[in-house]
């Protein structure tokens, strides 16, 4: 517990310097009506070691449980190493490399980063990432914009994340360009490439489709793709389950001229929703629209490796209105966390990690059918996540009473859609034991027959 409070000589030389007479001065800008209701109740400090025991004795009192909640941040083993490599300090103290010559560790990490997403999207170049996967998606739409020049219709498929769709409309708002249209889904929870067509003229900047879509069923890509190119519009895709392009064809591969995504899954925790890290690729002909920075490699005067920052379209090394972003950092730690799990894994470790992912998903999706009765919704191919309908009564307080907390309440996430009431999105991972898997299907059926 790293606390070392102000001492009183400390806070009159602090007031001295700052030319304030007391502390409340710097209060003086709020109402004092609102200053009179924000005293704190607290009760009197305690010691170090009295602390510690009470926290401890608050830790006994969680549950652990398991869970198969997804929908964009999902539940994935990380291994100690990872955590043993952040907290080394050149790596948990460095921010921006702006002199290259005392950077070459953070530099050479950002590069093997953006090395490896670009591999996995199979996409010519990647950036040294963005905030997360929701911006990314945002940057995305912005960069479309800006490379169809006069158009401005915004394709987005109601299969993609609803925060990162919420996240575009938001960017969009003060951007003065842009006007959102949602692609409706088929029966089988893809995206409907028969209405995409239908809707597609010389005005449509993007279209925007998941893949995985938020229902984790896996979208069409190159046909959507390909509807695209044939109207000149960029193809975007959007990824929430990063792990999940271990197994599919990459989005470079199908087409795609831009792939975002949030890198999660790649050694960062659940952690209460963050944080995360958003991943952005392109093809190269666009390098010169990708906001974000980049790392190239080079050699210097004797011919030795090194490692400089190559692109950089920061709002603060140009005039603002000129910048291609306004994003001003990247997720860097979140990076060097990604990067360090993608190397542990190795090509093959990632795709038998997302294998299994995939066969449990589809066991638990089969038992749910066969033994709880719970109807799959969608037809189409899933990854890890899928949907199925609720069973009747207090069922979600029943699972969570016997250990596992069942999943994501559609109906909850979608009140403006009235078909999602009474549907179940469930996520499945390596963290999920026999015993959960079990327990799940046990409590849901028993709703189910009750």
């Amino acid at each position: 517990m790293r606390y070392i409070p102000h001492s009183t000589s400390d806070v009159e030389r602090m007031l001295e310097t700052t030319g304030v007479a007391s502390v409340a001065d710097l209060f003086a800008s709020i109402p004092e009506s609102l200053r009179e209701t924000a005293g704190l109740a607290l009760p009197d400090g305690l010691g170090e070691q009295e602390v510690v025991a009470r926290l401890e004795a608050l830790a006994r009192r969680n549950r652990v449980l398991g869970t198969f909640q997804g929908a964009g941040s999902y539940n994935h083993f990380v291994p100690s190493v990872v955590h043993q490599v952040l907290s080394r300090s050149e790596l948990a103290t460095a921010y921006t490399p702006y002199q290259p010559e005392v950077s070459q560790g953070t530099l050479q990490i950002c590069f093997e980063f953006q090395t490896y997403i670009s591999i996995l999207m199979g996409l010519d170049v990647a950036n040294a990432s963005m905030y997360d996967g929701a911006s990314a998606l945002a940057e995305a739409v912005l960069m479309s914009l800006r490379i169809g020049r006069k158009r401005s219709r915004i394709l987005i498929s109601d299969g993609v994340h609803p925060e990162y769709a919420a996240v575009v409309e938001t960017y969009l708002d003060g951007f003065g360009r842009g006007v959102i249209e949602r692609i409706p889904l088929g029966p089988d929870g893809r995206t409907d490439l028969g209405k995409l067509e239908k809707m597609m003229d010389g005005d449509v900047a993007c279209v925007c489709l998941g893949y995985p879509n938020f229902f984790g069923v896996i979208e069409d890509l190159a046909a959507a793709s390909a509807i695209a190119a044939k109207h000149k519009a960029i193809a975007v895709s959007a990824t929430s389950e990063m792990l999940a392009l271990a197994l599919l064809k990459s989005p470079g591969d199908c087409g795609v001229d831009i792939a975002v995504a949030e890198g999660q899954s790649l050694g960062l925790p659940m952690s209460y929703g963050g944080p995360g890290v958003g991943l952005f690729a392109t093809k190269r002909e666009h390098v010169r629209q990708m906001p974000g920075r980049l790392v190239g490699e080079t050699v210097d005067d004797e011919g030795r490796r090194g490692y400089v920052l190559t692109l950089a379209t920061r709002e603060q090394h140009i005039r603002r209105e000129k910048a291609t972003s306004n994003i001003c950092t990247n997720q860097g730690l979140a990076a060097v966390a990604a990067t360090v799990f993608l190397g542990l894994a190795g090509r093959r470790g990632l795709r038998a990690l997302a294998a299994v992912n995939a066969n449990r998903a589809e066991e638990v999706a089969s038992r749910l059918e066969s033994e709880a009765g719970l109807r799959r919704v969608f037809s189409g191919p899933v990854f890890n996540e899928f949907v199925v309908d609720e069973p009747g009564g207090d069922w979600f307080a029943d699972a969570v009473e016997h250990g596992v907390v069942p999943g994501v309440r559609l109906g909850e996430m979608f009140p403006d859609r009235p078909e999602m009431a009474g549907r179940l999105l469930v996520t499945v991972t390596e963290c999920n034991t026999t015993d959960q898997i079990d327990t799940l299907v046990r409590s849901l059926a028993a709703r189910r027959a009750a």
